[in-house]
């Protein structure tokens, strides 16, 4: 807090925040420092040395682009283009990549040069998102605490992964995280500023690549559906934005902790109930590994549905946008009619 304020890595109140006064950001810089203190001090024989130094470097990057924005607010393309410098670094130096895909139906298949684009588009899109749902007290740092429990009990339990040192480096971040949140749940003393929104959305990416080296329906499901929150919010801002015709990296106030607040929430009310629609898809997620091929399907088929209602429902599109709702009331108001 004492360095962020002597550095001016400060969140003034503008029209864009929610917070009233100044606060001190750059807390993700803790987080890194609690992080690698457990995974090089504490942990250091759980781990490949080549990997993690690779990994490291990679983490220096994002957490020098974080606390830079932090201080004077990158432009969105120098900020994409610290997060390609550790992706990069990522896919070349540590190994951590897309390799095969196994589709049902199909079979499998190497990705060959392809591997290189999409896995950069993933550690982009996740960090982003992660990076866009920052925008309460807490809420980046309890979401990604499910977020990252879950994935760490997946790693552990149902990915068969030869190492177990992948489980340990998870939840090593939990806790660093965990370790944080007092500090940032409402009323928080300090912001994760984009130093912590980055960090953490990029170790999610990495953490989530080591699961997807080799790819199957079932694996890609898995860290799409934890990660849920912040892959939902960041998608129909996209759409949103596209609907309604503004650049799609333009900031607004209609993200899902907005809408949930322009309802009536509290602040605090709002987190707890993202904290919740986490968990459910923690829990739903914990189903496809126990779940044929066809289950699999359904339960896909059941949440898309089941998210597009809920996001309706609160006019995350939009209040004039709410074309299943619609439909519903249609066919309902026909067999109203028949009766």
């Amino acid at each position: 807090m004492k360095l962020a304020y002597i550095l001016g890595a400060v969140d003034k109140p503008n029209a864009r925040r929610v917070n009233i006064k100044p606060m001190p950001t750059m807390g993700g810089l803790a987080i890194f420092i609690a992080f690698n203190f457990s995974t090089f001090v504490l942990l250091r024989e759980q781990f490949p040395t080549h990997e993690l130094f690779s990994v490291f470097l990679a983490e220096c990057i994002i957490i020098l682009t974080g606390i830079i924005d932090d201080i004077r607010e990158l432009s969105p393309k120098a900020k994409l283009a610290g997060i390609l410098a550790a992706a990069l670094v990522v896919y070349f130096l540590a190994g951590i990549r897309m390799n095969e895909v196994t589709l049902p139906f199909i079979g499998s298949f190497q990705l060959g040069w392809w591997s290189l684009p999409i896995t950069i588009i993933w550690i982009i899109a996740i960090t982003n998102a992660v990076n866009l749902i920052d925008g309460l007290d807490g809420l980046a740092t309890g979401v990604s605490i499910i977020a990252l429990f879950t994935m760490g009990v997946m790693a552990y339990f149902f990915l068969n992964l030869t190492n177990v040192y992948v489980a340990i480096w998870i939840f090593a971040m939990v806790a660093a995280l965990t370790g944080f949140l007092p500090h940032n749940f409402h009323p928080a003393s300090i912001f994760l500023g984009d130093t912590g929104s980055l960090f953490i959305g990029f170790m999610m990416a990495v953490f989530s690549l080591k699961g997807l080296k080799n790819v199957t329906f079932v694996t890609l499901l898995m860290p799409v559906v934890i990660m849920g929150v912040p892959i939902t919010d960041t998608v129909y801002a996209i759409l949103r934005r596209l609907l309604n015709k503004k650049p799609i990296m333009q900031a607004d106030k209609h993200h899902l902790h907005h809408r949930l607040m322009q309802l009536g929430l509290s602040h605090r009310q709002t987190v707890l109930v993202i904290y919740g629609l986490s968990l459910v898809f923690a829990f739903i997620s914990l189903l496809y590994p126990l779940s044929t091929l066809w289950g699999s399907v359904l339960l896909t088929i059941g949440v898309l549905i089941g998210l597009e209602l809920f996001i309706e429902s609160i006019g995350l599109l939009g209040d004039n946008r709410q074309p299943l709702l619609k439909a519903i009331q249609r066919f309902v108001k026909r067999l109203e009619k028949k009766d």
